[in-house]
């Protein structure tokens, strides 16, 4: 991942395992370890790693993905990088092949075109005639390297004013597509172990925000998916892992008012549903068939601040810390904390509620 781009990301993506990892080496961003969280996870009975080799810079995080290298260990990554720094032999899925999964123009190479939504590849140059104003469409990055996961999209209402995000500056390719009135939005969790075979750990639902950015998952009671599209998630996964990925996945899926099923967009990754999930299943396997609900906050105030705040609602019960990361740990020049926070009991109304509740806390 290039220095200058994107850092946060990884370091926020880098954090996230810390909770769950157990005794399975980590590198991580020194952002998640501050003791005091890494207390907090253990005492709410998470599976903590043991094995936590923190970085605060690019260099560090250089020196530790070498040092793993030397202790002949496999990289798994998340996001691509560089060969010269992690060298096929060494990794246990490609940097191109994780590059490829999850450029959000491989849809058309693993996705059954009954479950495609209407789109193209189009360049710069191109982008301004395949974009106009007066139609609803859908932008997305496409490319290779390391990006911004679900923040390199952007939606475009008809008749609404046209702002292009920073992406479109950088790249030279993109994905337009269509814009689907949506009824359903699933995130659908999946995994390849070193069995090669794809293994659905469960589904999900999505709330998405007026802009398209995944604010949170629902666990448990949610929606039920149709048959055929869990067949075809399976199918995808199984593709992937054919081609040689191992590891974590989701895919957002969707039905739309007029009852056609999509797979929108393909995260071959640790993301924000699958962490939240797996402390569940870690410390509440019950609390997978009852209501629950992950919402993440952002503060520009230290993390030891916001746990402090959040004492009495943990304190209460039916809340669980999933991941945190603090950038005062880090030599990232921007101050922000976030924690990501899971939310379960009986009453699906009552777990809203205080969902809703929580993410006052991080609102000025």
């Amino acid at each position: 991942m290039p220095t200058s781009r994107h850092r946060h990301t990884r370091d926020v993506v880098s954090a996230r395992p810390i909770a769950v990892a157990a005794d399975t080496p980590l590198i991580c961003s020194a952002g998640g370890t501050n003791p005091e969280l890494l207390a907090r996870l253990r005492h709410g009975g998470l599976p903590v790693g043991t094995d936590l080799r923190e970085f605060r810079t690019e260099a560090e995080f250089s020196a530790r993905v070498t040092e793993a290298i030397a202790d002949g260990l496999l990289i798994s990554m998340e996001y691509p990088q560089p060969t010269t720094l992690c060298p096929d032999e060494h990794a246990a899925k490609t940097g191109r092949l994780v590059g490829h999964l999850n450029n959000k123009a491989s849809i058309a190479t693993l996705v059954h075109p009954r479950y495609q939504a209407l789109r193209s590849v189009v360049t710069r140059a191109q982008l301004a005639e395949a974009a106009p104003a007066e139609k609803a469409w859908v932008l997305k990055a496409a490319t290779d390297d390391a990006h911004g996961g679900s923040l390199d999209v952007y939606l475009h209402q008809a008749g609404g004013q046209i702002t292009l995000p920073t992406f479109t500056d950088v790249l030279s390719e993109f994905v337009i597509e269509e814009y689907l009135n949506i009824l359903r939005n699933w995130g659908v969790q999946l995994h390849t172990g070193a069995d090669g075979t794809a293994h659905l750990l469960a589904v999900t639902e999505q709330r998405i925000d007026a802009a398209g950015i995944y604010t949170g998952g629902r666990f448990g009671l949610v929606t039920p998916l149709p048959p055929e599209l869990l067949t075809e998630c399976l199918a995808i996964t199984q593709r992937a892992a054919d081609l040689g990925y191992r590891g974590l996945c989701s895919l957002d899926c969707a039905q739309t008012r007029d009852g056609q099923l999509v797979v929108l967009d393909l995260n071959f990754r640790i993301t924000s549903g699958s962490v939240p999930l797996l402390a569940l299943r870690s410390v509440r396997p019950d609390a997978l068939d009852r209501p629950a609900e992950s919402v993440k906050l952002t503060v520009t105030a230290p993390l030891i601040n916001l746990l402090d705040e959040l004492g009495p609602d943990l304190a209460a019960g039916g809340l669980l810390i999933a991941a945190a990361h603090d950038t005062v740990r880090t030599d990232n020049p921007i101050r922000q904390s976030t924690i990501q926070l899971v939310v379960f009991g009986d009453d699906p109304d009552e777990v809203t509620a205080r969902r809703v509740a929580l993410e006052t806390k991080a609102t000025p």
